[in-house]
């Protein structure tokens, strides 16, 4: 349980903000699991999260979750601000519009998140009824009102979807939603001329990579998408036009759901953060991961950057593999099963 999350009910623990009653309806946007409801705080409790393996972990615990927000006239929004200051904004403005008239919007995050500047930029938009810091961050709380619906509209405006390389719709929260990342250009760049066959991108984002196999690649059997960032998979469904064939996108996370299908490549830039920590653990399960999701023979090609320790992994999962590229901070290896 991170801080960010004791510091959101934190008012509540303190009275500083009214317990919801039974039978009110509390929408809670950016849910994150190992939250803790505080004694006595008895509405129904509708999660958002978009995340696969925040979803799938918030699910198992028994709690009503689903990817995008649904319904009108919460009584209570809950909004858990992260690292991403326009995903923050968006999901206050999305908390404004979901609550009813007079409802209560209580936002938190950390210090490190930067909650200070979000509860600046949303005092100017609002009156902001109080502010309680705790657990190295800050809640702040606001009502639903006229001057709340005409903040929603400028908070969306102020975070438009964005147009990268006059091609790929992006939207703000997603990675490097604003430009193609140094990773991703580097492994199209080395990417061989004879991909075919049945492709599958693991981590697939917005859909860059893909979309440049499918550009390239000639002989394409299929090409799937996997990702857990439910928006960004949206957005690839966008950004990668069906063609020769069809292409499928699956939101998984791909470290807990095995993938049924065999593939001939494996194309990926694996994550290895979460939240601010790095944890090259998950780009190794990445790994293992697309190893099992290939046919005997079948090639795998990754970016990464070069520091990770990956090269041990792949030799094991692996029965080949060698480095292609050492560039800007990164390299491109490929691997065959």
């Amino acid at each position: 349980m991170r801080d960010a999350l004791k510091t959101l009910f934190h008012p509540f623990e303190a009275e500083a903000v009214a317990l919801p009653a039974k039978g009110s309806r509390a929408l809670f946007l950016g849910a994150e699991p190992g939250f803790r409801l505080p004694d006595g705080f008895d509405a129904g409790l509708e999660l958002v999260q978009g995340f696969r393996p925040h979803f799938l972990s918030l699910q198992s615990a028994g709690h009503h979750v689903t990817q995008r927000a649904e319904g009108e006239g919460y009584e209570l929004a809950l909004v858990l601000a992260g690292r991403h200051r326009g995903l923050n904004e968006l999901r206050i403005a999305e908390a404004i519009e979901r609550t009813g008239e007079g409802g209560l919007i209580v936002v938190a995050g950390g210090k490190d998140d930067g909650i200070a500047s979000l509860r600046k930029r949303i005092g100017g938009l609002v009156d902001i009824v109080d502010h309680l810091p705790k657990y190295h961050g800050a809640a702040f709380w606001f009502r639903r009102d006229e001057a709340a619906v005409a903040a929603a509209a400028a908070l969306r405006a102020d975070n438009p979807e964005t147009l990268v390389d006059g091609r790929f719709r992006t939207a703000p929260g997603m990675f490097s939603f604003d430009r193609v990342d140094t990773g991703s250009r580097l492994l199209v760049e080395h990417l061989p001329a004879d991909i075919k066959g049945a492709v599958a991108d693991f981590c697939a984002g917005w859909g860059y990579v893909a979309a440049e196999v499918f550009a390239r690649a000639k002989e394409l059997k299929a090409l799937d998408l996997f990702e857990a960032d439910y928006e960004a998979l949206e957005a690839a469904r966008a950004n990668v036009p069906a063609g020769s064939v069809e292409p499928g996108f699956f939101w998984r996370d791909l470290a807990r759901e095995p993938v049924e299908r065999r593939y001939d490549v494996v194309v990926m830039n694996p994550p290895f953060h979460q939240d601010r920590d790095a944890d090259p653990e998950i780009g190794q399960r990445m790994i293992r991961a697309a190893s099992a999701a290939l046919k005997p023979g079948g090639r795998l090609f990754m970016v990464a950057n070069r520091h990770l320790p990956y090269q041990p992994v792949l030799a094991a999962a692996f029965a080949s593999h060698q480095e292609l590229a050492v560039e800007n901070g990164f390299r491109v290896w490929t691997a065959r099963r």
